[in-house]
């Protein structure tokens, strides 16, 4: 069998976004019936107004395959033009298959190869990055999607946790590039805090004590908060720096969705100025991991506070903990 190849690219940039958000609205009435917790004080400590949460038919292929169909359409291509898939996810609750596999066929890219990364929070910029490398090695055109269905995942009676967490995905695609689109990566891991964002207990521990509640993500708020303000202000510079590009020549900043203060504080940090706009889909959409940057890359350009061709920085941060940041044009 001969081996298909297409020429290189000399630069890569993202061609287009897709979304999809559940239909369920949870507002912090509903949730704070599990919680001894109040609207107020959600809102004042993470700026958290709803979340959407998937109903048993919106599993993690169908509203990936939402998003990603939008993404393909919006890049002005067809689903034979997707030559890999690459979905950033850690509540895919089978260990395998990977379920890019699955989002390729339904979105009809039947020839397109197809894996998973498990980076939490960070997951889809990792992805953004590994599919900017590849299409200017191989060449093609790589589909990046974010989805997560958190609600799977959390314990409702969890302080901590049940109020934070959304559903939903998000897609783009990365194609090649007469100009360069996406910058030079800035990523890393600090395993000595692995254990700040975490599931409860290990998948065995079921099959040991088939008894035992089933796994749940447990968080460290405060620990990661200040690890996040700090830690992840140098890497959003270095980031700039990397792409040579001022604080003052971004037009915007799209962050991972974890918390509206540590979004504000970030963005001092930085030194943004006020023209620069700053995606806060956190306040509607909650946080939704890997899903929470191109879903707040799409509402950012949906709604008009950012447009195509805009220079914007991706920064992604959680479970690991890990982090990515990459200065990119928006689609």
């Amino acid at each position: 069998m001969k081996a298909e190849t297409r020429p290189s690219a000399a630069h890569s940039r993202i061609l287009g976004v897709g979304a999809y958000r559940p239909r369920r609205v949870v507002d912090n009435e509903e949730v704070c019936r599990t919680i001894d917790s109040s609207d107020a004080w959600i809102r004042s400590r993470t700026g958290i107004v709803s979340r959407r949460w998937a109903g048993p038919d919106e599993t993690l292929g169908v509203m990936a395959e939402q998003a990603a169909s939008k993404a393909v359409a919006a890049a002005g291509l067809t689903p034979e033009d997707i030559t890999c898939v690459i979905a950033a996810t850690f509540t895919h609750l089978m260990q395998t298959p990977a379920v890019a596999t699955e989002i390729a066929h339904r979105v009809g890219a039947t020839r397109a190869a197809g894996f998973d990364v498990s980076a939490g929070c960070a997951g889809f910029v990792h992805g953004v990055v590994l599919a900017s490398d590849m299409v200017r090695a191989r060449g093609g055109h790589v589909l990046v999607v974010g989805v997560e269905r958190m609600s799977d995942i959390l314990d409702l009676t969890d302080r901590s946790t049940a109020f934070i967490f959304g559903d939903g995905a998000g897609a783009v695609v990365v194609g090649p590039a007469e100009e360069p689109g996406i910058g030079p990566a800035v990523w890393g891991a600090d395993g000595s805090q692995a254990d700040a964002i975490r599931q409860s207990v290990p998948w065995d521990t079921l099959k040991k004590d088939p008894g035992h509640p089933f796994p749940a993500l447990r968080q460290e708020g405060q620990r990661v908060f200040r690890w996040a303000v700090y830690e992840m202000s140098k890497v959003a510079r270095q980031a700039l720096d990397a792409a040579g590009v001022a604080p003052g020549e971004l037009q915007a900043f799209v962050p991972h969705q974890a918390n509206e203060r540590i979004i504000d504080s970030m963005t001092r940090a930085i030194g943004l100025p006020p023209g620069v706009a700053v995606a806060k889909d956190i306040v509607t959409s909650g946080n939704t991991s890997g899903a929470s940057i191109p879903l707040a890359m799409d509402a950012l350009l949906s709604s008009g506070q950012a447009a195509s061709g805009d220079t914007a920085l991706l920064l992604g941060y959680g479970a690991g903990l890990s982090y990515a940041a990459v200065v990119a044009t928006l689609p």
